[in-house]
């Protein structure tokens, strides 16, 4: 090499070398932070902060009567909160409003609510009058009956109506009637239950998929908003749980039971704003959000709604 050459070389080596170490260290650094977080979250939780001494006596649960929304009525009964339960189906309501009850020794109350229409709302507000509402959960969800394309979908006009009316319509006029009293309090807890359907595109699942992107993108928008006033809003998305709206009923790792799920979940709320609820979900949600590619992701949940699609037509042919 020329001594031209090497005066070259020994001019940028040192550069050069800070830039790499910078880089090492810089990687490291995020590395370590994530450990860090990961144990805070995932190892100590923050369980202690979902009480009713803490936050208010009522917690108020959307779509409780099955999955997630149950699971999430129980605990919250287990901590002592009186609970409100809405759903659809009263007889339903009153089975789980009794055995919560009485396993528990907290007051229940409950409201028969069609959250696909959009005259229910004053009702609702006028039952929750004088309730001093810690937590509400915003859990009520409706998906595709399996996955499609969007043209396909039987009776579409009607299909959009009720998912936007449930999955985001419903978000937003319980928050409505909530958050005012917790401002009040200057104390609460709003929980959104969206689904990691919401952080990636999802075809055939397009409809379900941006009406819970909205849930996300709504809870953390209010989060930043009200995080001053001493409320807390947290967007939940959930992987694969072991409920009917999934059609898994065996439960596993990735796919736990509501019930793990939920005990799960809670202990994160005050730590993240936005969670995947469950340490396997949390690892799913990284590599989906954080190391694939977009186009990636996008290309495997076709590929998987596909498959699903052609098998539930295969049964039905058989059938």
């Amino acid at each position: 090499m020329s001594s031209s050459g090497d005066l070259v070389l020994r001019k940028v080596e040192a550069p050069l070398f800070w830039i790499g170490a910078l880089t090492v260290a810089w990687a490291l650094g995020r590395l370590a932070y994530r450990l860090v977080s990961a144990t805070r979250v995932w190892v100590l939780g923050n369980g202690r902060l979902v009480s009713p001494a803490k936050l208010g006596s009522w917690a108020v649960v959307t779509g409780a009567t099955d999955g997630i929304g149950k699971a999430y009525a129980e605990d919250l009964g287990r901590r002592g909160f009186n609970i409100v339960l809405i759903s659809r189906t009263q007889e339903k309501l009153d089975d789980i409003s009794k055995a919560i009850s009485s396993k528990y020794g907290v007051e229940t109350k409950t409201i028969a609510a069609d959250f696909g229409s959009l005259d229910i709302y004053s009702d609702i507000e006028n039952k929750l009058k004088g309730l001093e509402i810690g937590i509400l959960v915003n859990n009520v969800g409706i998906s595709y009956v399996y996955p499609e394309f969007f043209l396909n979908i039987q009776n579409l006009d009607s299909f959009i109506n009720t998912m936007i009316n449930i999955n985001i319509t419903s978000v937003c006029q319980m928050t409505r009637i909530v958050l005012p009293g917790m401002v009040e309090r200057k104390k609460g807890v709003v929980l959104n239950i969206a689904s990691s359907a919401g952080s990636n595109a999802v075809p055939l699942l397009s409809v379900y998929s941006a009406s819970k992107a909205f849930v996300d993108f709504f809870s953390r928008g209010l989060d930043a908003e009200y995080k001053g006033k001493g409320i807390i809003v947290q967007s939940v998305l959930p992987f694969f749980v072991a409920t009917k709206m999934s059609n898994i009923r065996r439960a596993t790792l990735t796919a736990p039971t509501p019930e793990r799920y939920v005990s799960s979940a809670l202990s994160t709320v005050g730590l993240e704003s936005q969670t995947n609820g469950y340490w396997p979900h949390a690892v799913m949600g990284w590599l989906t959000t954080g190391v694939f590619p977009t186009s990636v992701v996008t290309h495997y949940m076709m590929k998987m709604t596909t498959s699903m699609r052609a098998h539930v037509l295969k049964k039905q042919k058989k059938g």
